[in-house]
């Protein structure tokens, strides 16, 4: 029950909430120990048989003042406390939120989507659960509990003390339940977060499920998950569902006791119809707090198992943040490699070695490799999108790590190898990196990266809504509105990752040649498997097992024995034999 401590800070931001809810709790308790009064009072005044109408309209009143008074506390109650309890899940949902932004890429390599949206849906209920409904339940269970025995031992001790004796087991079986509890309802919304991920990943990848005819594969896996999520619940309903009978038979023994020496006590005379109808009603009223300790038990094991699954995420180590005293103003846009070696945590063999490399202000630097040989994990690290050993990446003289990252990212405008579309109109997606953009930039950005000629097709034109992922568009298309977003930032290092794959060698040509004029005096990094795309650059890295193995003018490696003349050997080949 640790777990449930880290919500102390936010309940103490709505302490006079709480405080509020629980006099309006309380003055509902009270009014609820006033009616089996008016009982005791009406039916002795009736079987006595000497009653005035008077004095029964008197009790009639008092009970519909009691009433209004129970009606008032429990709408009290329910607007302070369930209010507070959903604005603290607001507040826990916006941090685990913040959080999410601010963890490292790397974090969510290694992470389930499904079992995150999970996290940040189910188990937020079960947490807002605990922070209102569970203390209603304790804090209503206790009063009436202490209020009714009280009154019972006040009033008839003798009967109160025999027709309690149940009362030791139902908190015995209350403490054993509360064992269970935690472990089946992880487990359930470890089944929940399994669901989930396999339906999110189903639904990303529907085009590949359809493609490979693979609908009954994941139809069987489904099933299989979903069976496991109902069987996980149906144990934790069993467990839960068997509190409820034992209870009300155990409440059944106390209405039994109370029967049999109630009853003989009216009989003999030694105590009245109204006190025998009174006491039937406060056991009655005992029945909640029992079944409410049930509650707070099944609620705070519930909170404090959702509670530890969020608090996992919040204790994340965040990898990637800006230093104490950062620099706010980059003076150069130059690109220094130092002895750049880096290796990723889950990995043994280094992604990059000894890397050198120098990029000057307004140049175009191509970089060309296999794949996996380190040209992603490079331009990862100039923005800092893992962290580079310090010492060896500089950007403007100055170390990446010493940098504000939101002024070291401001300055890049990449288009990443896996092309990533928002699911909203090709017009915003093309903006997303402006606050306020002018449909010129929006229309100039877009015949650079010629997307603008196939506008026309869309339905609707610039609002036309792109799909989850731009699942509606080409790979071309999607590529090209990629380079259109990153121009209309106009930053100042714009970086290409292999950003022209997926586009014809006519329409490369064309963006390539507008970019040379678009770019003139600023830095640009471009990365392809293609040579022809690399012509353009100011100097060519070639890279082979995270190692720079050529390095110079495209002119001066095509000159050289090596892997960049093999490959342009290679590409003038197919493209002949292709025009053959």
């Amino acid at each position: 029950m640790r777990s449930l401590l880290r919500l102390l800070p936010y309940m103490r931001r709505h302490a006079w909430a709480y405080f509020w809810g629980m006099v309006c709790l309380a003055a509902t308790n009270l009014a609820q120990l006033r009616i089996p009064e008016y009982l005791r009072s009406a039916i002795d005044a009736i079987t006595d048989g000497g009653f005035e109408m008077s004095e029964i309209a008197r009790l009639m009143g008092g009970m519909l003042l009691v009433t209004l008074v129970l009606a008032a506390g429990r709408f009290g109650w329910r607007y302070f406390i369930h209010g507070a309890s959903r604005r603290i899940e607001r507040e826990v949902r916006g941090k685990l939120f913040d959080k999410f932004v601010d963890l490292q890429p790397s974090f969510f390599g290694r992470s389930q989507i499904g079992d995150l949206m999970a996290r940040s849906t189910n188990d937020m209920n079960a947490i807002r659960m605990a922070a209102g409904m569970a203390l209603v339940a304790l804090f209503d269970g206790l009063f009436l509990t202490f209020g009714i025995l009280v009154v019972l031992f006040t009033s008839l001790p003798r009967i109160a003390a025999f027709a309690i004796v149940p009362l030791p087991l139902i908190t015995i079986l209350t403490l054993l339940l509360g064992r269970f509890i935690r472990g089946m309802f992880t487990r359930v919304q470890e089944g929940f977060s399994d669901l989930s991920q396999q339906t999110q990943e189903v639904f990303s990848g529907v085009r590949v499920v359809k493609s490979f005819v693979k609908e009954e594969f994941f139809l069987r896996r489904f099933r299989e998950a979903n069976s496991t999520y109902q069987l996980r619940n149906m144990r934790l309903v069993r467990v839960w569902g068997l509190f409820f009978p034992v209870v009300t038979f155990l409440s059944g023994i106390m209405t039994l006791i109370l029967l049999t020496l109630g009853g003989r006590g009216v009989i003999l005379g030694e105590l009245t119809a109204g006190d025998f109808v009174a006491t039937l009603s406060y056991l009655e009223m005992l029945i909640w707090p029992m079944l409410g300790a049930g509650f707070t038990i099944n609620l705070l094991q519930r909170g404090a198992a959702s509670l530890a699954r969020v608090n996992e995420i919040l204790d994340e180590p965040v990898e990637i943040a800006s230093p104490e005293n950062p620099v706010r103003k980059l003076t150069s846009t130059s690109i220094s490699i130092r002895n750049l070696s880096f290796s990723f945590p889950e990995s043994d063999t280094p992604a990059l070695s000894n890397v050198t490399l120098e990029v000057p202000e307004g140049s175009v630097l191509g970089i060309l490799g296999k794949t996996g040989s380190g040209k992603s994990t490079l331009l990862n690290l100039l923005p800092r999108l893992a962290n580079p050993p310090r010492g060896t990446v500089f950007i403007g003289g100055v170390d990446v790590l010493d940098y504000d990252t939101a002024t070291l990212r401001s300055v890049f405008g990449a288009v990443p190898q896996d092309t990533f579309l928002f699911s909203t109109t090709l017009r915003d997606n093309i903006a997303f990196a402006l606050d306020e953009a002018t449909e010129s930039v929006v229309s100039h950005a877009a015949e650079v990266s010629t997307i603008s000629r196939d506008v026309s097709i869309f339905p609707n034109g610039w609002d036309t809504q792109i799909g989850e992922r731009g699942v509606t568009l080409s790979g071309g298309q999607k590529q090209r509105v990629a380079i259109s977003r990153a121009l209309a930032k106009d930053p100042q290092i714009l970086v290409f990752d292999d950003a022209l794959s997926a586009v014809d060698t006519e329409t490369e040509e064309m963006i390539l040649s507008q970019l040379v004029g678009e770019r003139e005096g600023r830095t640009s990094i471009l990365v392809s498997h293609r040579v022809s795309t690399l012509a353009t650059a100011d100097r060519v890295a070639v890279f082979d097992g995270g190692r720079v193995i050529q390095f110079g003018t495209p002119e001066d490696l095509l000159s050289q024995d090596g892997f960049y003349r093999e490959i342009a050997q290679l590409q003038q080949l197919s493209e002949a034999t292709h025009r053959g």
